[in-house]
Order: C-alpha cells, then sequence, then structure tokens
C-alpha cells in the first residue's frame, strides 16, 4: 500500500488517549564502561537497563517487555544461567520487576491483558510467568525459533507455564516507509508490530502512539543512542562486537540500524525511536 500520510493505512479511527510509563526492569552492569557504551573509565561498571513501557489502555494494561521477572531475581544462576549472570552483572533488585511496579501504580498483576515482547531473550521475557492470564502478542518466526531453541539468549524456563501465545505472520500496511507493520487486534490502542530482524529471527520494534505522538520501541535492534546518531553514528566496540557474535543475520540487522537512522533523521520531530538497553534514552524518555 502506498504510505502517502507516513502511517499505518486503513480506517481513521478514533482512540481514547493513554498513558504510557517508561520503566526499567532489570539494571544491567558489565564491566568496563568505555567499551559498552563509550564513556566512563576502563574499569568502571557500565549501566544498561531493560526499558520496558507499561500502556494504560480501555483493555487493560499491555506490556511492551517484561525484563527480568520475580524468579529470575530468585534464582538468577538457574534461570539465566551463569554465562549471563557473569557477563552482565544483572543487579537482582525485586523493586524493579514489571509486577512490583505494576503494583507500585495501584494495578494487579491480573490486570496487565496483553504483552508485547520485542523478542524472546531472557532478558525481554522475564517477567511473562508473573503474568500467566496475558496474551503475548509476536512474530510467528520469533515463536517458532524460541519453541525449537534456536538461540543461546532463549531460556525455556521462562515460558513453561504456558503462556497465551499470539504469533502473526510478517505483514500488514505501511508506517513511516517500514512495510508489513501489523496492528495488534483486540487493543482499542495503536500498537505495531514492526519488522525489525536480524538480531533474532522474528524482532521487531513496538511502535505507540500515545498523547504526545508516536514512539518506537526498537528492542535489540541497537544497543547505544550513538549508534542512531543521524549525523555521526557509532558503535562502541564491545557493543559492535556483541552484536555481530548474537546476531541471527548480522548483514539484515545491520540494514535494519539504517533503516532506523533513516527514520530519525526524516521524522525524529514524529517518532522517538529508542532501544531496550541504552540508559541515556532511557533517562530522557524518563524526564519527558
Amino acid at each position: 500500500m502506498a504510505d502517502s500520510s507516513n502511517r499505518a493505512t486503513g480506517p481513521v479511527r478514533t482512540l481514547p488517549a493513554m498513558r504510557i510509563h517508561h520503566l526499567n526492569c532489570g539494571t544491567l552492569c558489565p564491566s568496563s564502561a568505555r567499551f559498552v557504551t563509550g564513556s566512563g573509565g576502563l574499569f568502571e561498571p557500565a549501566r544498561m537497563v531493560c526499558h520496558c513501557l507499561l500502556l494504560e489502555t480501555p483493555r487493560g494494561i499491555v506490556l511492551v517487555d517484561t525484563g527480568l521477572g520475580t524468579q529470575d531475581v530468585q534464582d538468577a544462576r538457574g534461570r539465566l544461567g551463569q554465562r549471563f549472570v557473569s557477563r552482565s552483572a544483572p543487579r537482582l533488585d525485586a523493586s524493579e520487576t514489571a509486577l512490583a511496579q505494576v503494583e507500585r501504580l495501584g494495578f494487579r498483576r491480573e490486570d496487565v491483558r496483553h504483552i508485547v515482547p520485542t523478542h524472546l531473550d531472557m532478558d525481554h521475557v522475564g517477567g511473562l510467568a508473573d503474568f500467566p492470564d496475558a496474551q503475548v502478542h509476536l512474530f510467528a518466526d520469533e515463536h517458532a525459533a524460541a519453541m525449537a531453541g534456536k538461540r543461546q539468549g532463549y531460556k525455556p524456563v521462562q515460558w513453561a507455564h504456558g503462556p497465551k501465545w499470539n504469533p502473526y505472520a510478517v505483514d500488514g500496511e505501511r508506517w513511516f516507509g517500514f512495510s508489513a507493520v501489523r496492528l495488534i487486534p483486540g487493543l482499542d490502542a495503536e500498537v505495531l508490530l514492526v519488522p525489525l530482524t536480524g538480531h533474532s529471527a522474528g524482532h521487531c520494534g513496538v511502535a505507540v502512539k500515545g498523547p504526545a505522538g508516536w514512539m518506537l520501541h526498537a528492542g535489540d535492534a541497537y544497543f547505544s543512542h550513538h549508534e542512531v546518531d543521524p549525523v555521526a553514528p557509532r558503535s562502541p566496540w564491545g557493543l559492535a562486537l556483541f552484536q555481530r557474535l548474537f546476531s541471527e543475520n548480522n548483514a539484515v540487522r545491520i540494514q535494519n540500524q539504517e533503516r532506523l537512522r533513516g527514520l530519525v533523521r526524516a521524522h525524529g520531530h514524529e517518532v522517538k525511536v529508542f532501544s531496550a538497553h541504552c540508559a541515556v534514552e532511557f533517562d530522557r524518555m524518563r524526564a519527558a
């Protein structure tokens, strides 16, 4: 379809305004900030976040990613693995879990009706088990790859409770130049799955239209705000190496990073783009 309006095409709907909360559902402190974030000292730990969204909608609470869950905090080595714990040095603070923050906002776990993970790596879906009644929306390729255990970052123990999966084919309409964008059915809100594959087989961004306009949670399509700088993009070498080693398709990942830079250049005033782990972006969004 033609993208004459720079948004998902289809009938125009008048939707109730939603409230959007930015949550850090897991602080990660890998060694050497200089290598990971491009700033700080050689032996100073980096600060990374698990940036999640909580959306208050007429159909209940929607979470975009869930970060680390309560069971991950209680048994990190058993659920996340020694390699992740050693490499990422998670803070393991129960107060940072999505469930704890949902309850601090005055909601119950049952109020979380929908979860939209950018992908199924362990630091993005650890909280699934905390919301067992929620519908989980994702691309079918990501679901299939995770069920087949095709990736080191997948931890089947995190979905052993049997989530209510809703896998979708990659097709749909156009949105700011991105094709095959899918509107999630059953929500009285504009929440879109945006294909951003490369990091994993069915990795997606999640676009949300709130009272202040569009924002795009890009998941692990990139890790540092430096990488989508529209003028002088760069990647700290530690992150660059990590992304190459842990990408399902590195060439496609690089292509999608360039598309995100193009989105920021052309439409940065209309769409606020951020990734899952950049603490600088998280602090900016929380402050705004």
